[in-house]
């Protein structure tokens, strides 16, 4: 979990793919989403950041992203919102975009 003391924008500013999952501990489908994150996070090791925050403990971080209900995850490259995923999605749609938002070339 990254808190707002911890995070950093130089996070979302990586030439690599980063995704910000928000997510409720106690919420099932977040649960359920903090599960194929975390698996992800795994296959992608290397050409993907992954980081989660809590989104009760972390109020100023879902303002400031506008994430207004969980799951939600964001995809950032080179600092600009490419994609985003809210509620329960499949391993094989966060793949997809995945794959899609590592395949943008994005220039600052």
């Amino acid at each position: 979990m990254v808190t707002n003391q911890q995070f950093n924008k130089n996070l979302i500013n990586d030439k690599n793919l980063s995704m910000l999952h928000f997510a409720r501990e106690w919420n099932g489908a977040s649960q359920i989403t903090s599960i194929i994150f975390d698996d992800l996070a795994q296959s992608y090791s290397g050409s993907a950041n992954f980081y989660t925050i809590n989104f009760e403990k972390e109020e100023k971080l879902c303002k400031e992203f506008g994430v207004m209900e969980v799951p939600a995850i964001l995809f950032f490259k080179n600092g600009e919102l490419v994609d985003h995923s809210i509620g329960l999605v499949s391993k094989n749609t966060l793949i997809a975009k995945i794959e899609s938002a590592l395949s943008k070339n994005i220039q600052k």
